[in-house]
């Protein structure tokens, strides 16, 4: 395990061998974003990426948040940094989010209470979004003077629910509850509060039992095609990832394990 850094904001478990659980550790605050969070997360997604044995990362959040966004203690100070102080500021946490994002492995947010501003953009770069009932989703920027497209989430948030339901959400500021998130397709699915980590961690699972290979490069297709802008482009990247997962032992194992009746044993070799 390559983990050893001491974290101050995340708690990480590992409740089944290839499954990490990076809890956000600041329940007083709402698991409010600090610097300190940024860097971490940052940390986390890269120092997790090369671990061998990864399958999937699920990121949920301590008490009754998942993440209120950037913590508005800190807020006073970023109308007195210089344009290109903000800059730097915003490029602290584009890059945490974006490292979150770009893992290898799946990542699955387990959204068990408010997700806000940085919260939802965070939840907006998982690839897969389990919610409680009191899950409830906020993009309120423009309420105070800011910008709804902030770390990623004009371009994440379009793609999951499309332009106009994107649009009328930013602009309006309001709070987008659990069942119409389910509805717009930005939760997958919402189950019990009591039931949500066990929801999450039976995904993971189901996710854990394919070929690792088969599913990083899926992975990768899903994301990259999000960006291309043509056919043609998105056939070339799918057949060079076939391609090169038959060269590994996950697909003649699979094969042989159909022939035999039995399930496969996967390595991502």
């Amino acid at each position: 395990m390559t983990t050893r850094r001491q974290l101050e904001t995340i708690r990480l478990d590992r409740p089944e061998p290839g499954i990490v659980v990076a809890t956000l550790d600041r329940a007083d605050r709402m698991n409010a974003m600090t610097n300190t969070m940024f860097a971490e997360l940052d940390w986390l997604a890269h120092t997790l990426d090369r671990e061998d044995d990864l399958r999937v990362l699920i990121i949920t959040g301590a008490g009754k948040a998942f993440c209120a966004g950037y913590d508005l203690a800190d807020a006073d100070r970023l109308t007195e940094l210089s344009a290109l102080g903000m800059l730097d500021q915003q490029e602290l946490a584009a890059r945490a989010l974006a490292a979150i994002r770009g893992m290898r492995v799946p990542v699955i947010a387990a959204v068990n209470g408010a997700a806000a501003g940085g919260g939802l953009a965070l939840a907006l770069a998982a690839d897969i979004r389990i919610g409680a009932p009191a899950a409830r989703f906020n993009a309120a920027f423009v309420r105070i003077g800011l910008s709804a497209g902030d770390l990623g989430s004009s371009w994440l948030l379009t793609r999951l629910i499309g332009p106009a339901q994107a649009a009328e959400f930013a602009y309006t500021a309001r709070i987008m509850e659990a069942p119409e998130a389910e509805r717009l397709g930005l939760l997958n699915s919402v189950v019990p509060a009591e039931s949500l980590l066990d929801a999450a961690i039976d995904l993971a699972e189901e996710i854990c039992a394919n070929s690792p290979g088969g599913i990083q490069l899926s992975k990768r297709a899903l994301q990259a095609n999000m960006e291309i802008g043509s056919f043609a482009a998105a056939l070339e990247l799918e057949n060079r990832g076939q391609a090169l997962l038959t060269r590994g032992a996950d697909m003649p194992e699979a094969l042989t394990a159909f022939k035999q009746k039995r399930r496969p044993h996967f390595t991502g070799r």
